[in-house]
């Protein structure tokens, strides 16, 4: 994403709220990136130690330990931190349960929040957060990072500009291990997180509303979990005159993670699979010898942290992803939960 050309005289005051995988990942983006100073942490059982955070493991990489200093304020409670008037932009990772109300009360202290997706477990509590936000200073942004990453942005943009041509059909996977959190199924149940289809296959049903609009209808199958949350979901998405699309998401994988889609155009296929490496993004043209494209940019966390940095230096609001984004992205996800537990295709 392009950041504005003129350089903001100070950093953005910082705070991460939530100290597991993704608030260590969110806090090393910020700790190299200068135009963030990153001024006070927040967590309920993780917290640094003599200014030392441990690093912690996720589904894409295990973090090392992190020097946070002595001069990174830690707070116990959120309404703390909330008061503290050197804070700017605020970064939930906590867990969905609490986004909504976090997010509000940061809001209403007159701080900007970024707030790790899902924005909340139901479209409703996302769309009072929402509203909330129109209504105040600051802004609030969905952390949709697959709109950032390298091959997926540009993916975006070939899409729009039509460069291989119409897009006539295209296929998005991620799955993983189930995530330590919720071996048990309870943690995880369709009244808390949702299951894999919340807290991992959204991230491609937003992507593909990105690239593709809002589809008319969806159409779901999957493996639900003792407590009915769908731990694997396989969607079909209606485009009465788009393409074919559809995307398969699954915390069953028994080791590992793994990312990829595969794009037909008129003129060329897109193939991207996150386990190349440095060579994740194939294109192949008709009758030309398939070509690796090299992507910039490190990944997605980076990249949208970078750009909510931008956005609140230079007074921005953020359109790269928005919280009607978000919104919308977890009114499908619904429709595709109906679409599985009654084995019907749902409008949207």
């Amino acid at each position: 994403m392009p950041n504005s050309s003129s350089s903001p005289t100070r950093p953005v005051n910082v705070a991460v709220v939530g100290l597991g995988f993704m608030g260590v990942t969110h806090l090393r983006a910020y700790l190299d990136n200068p135009l963030a100073r990153v001024v006070a942490v927040c967590g309920g059982t993780r917290l640094p130690i003599d200014g030392i955070l441990a690093g912690v493991s996720g589904n894409i990489q295990t973090t090392e330990d992190i020097d946070l200093g002595s001069e990174v304020k830690v707070y116990h409670k959120l309404d703390d931190l909330l008061r503290d008037p050197d804070v700017q932009l605020v970064d939930l990772c906590t867990p969905t349960t609490v986004h909504m109300e976090q997010a509000i009360a940061a809001l209403r202290a007159g701080k900007h929040v970024l707030c790790e997706k899902p924005l909340a477990r139901k479209s409703a509590e996302a769309r009072k957060m929402r509203e909330v936000a129109d209504e105040s200073i600051g802004y609030l942004m969905p952390a949709m990072c697959m709109r950032f990453w390298p091959g997926w942005s540009w993916l975006k943009q070939v899409v729009e500009e039509k460069t291989f041509g119409k897009i006539l059909a295209a296929s998005f996977r991620r799955m993983s291990e189930m995530p330590s959190w919720s071996q048990n199924d309870t943690y995880s149940s369709a009244n808390d997180l949702g299951g894999a289809l919340f807290d991992l296959h959204i991230h491609d049903t937003d992507f593909i509303n990105h690239l593709f609009g809002y589809p008319q209808q969806v159409s779901s199958s999957g493996v639900a979990g003792q407590s009915g949350a769908i731990h694997h979901v396989v969607t079909q998405y209606h485009y009465p005159d788009g393409p074919v699309v559809h995307s398969e998401g699954s915390w069953l994988l028994k080791q590992g993670f793994h990312m990829s889609y595969t794009v037909h155009c008129e003129h060329a296929t897109l193939d991207y699979d996150l386990a190349r490496g440095s060579e994740a993004l194939i294109v192949t043209e008709s009758g030309q010898a398939p070509r690796v494209i090299k992507s910039e940019g490190t990944d997605g966390y980076t990249m949208e942290i970078d750009y909510i940095l931008n956005c609140v230096a230079h007074q921005r609001p953020p359109n790269a992803v928005t919280a009607y984004d978000g919104v919308a992205a977890l009114q499908i996800c619904e429709a595709e939960e109906q679409s599985v537990h009654t084995n019907k295709p749902v409008i949207i």
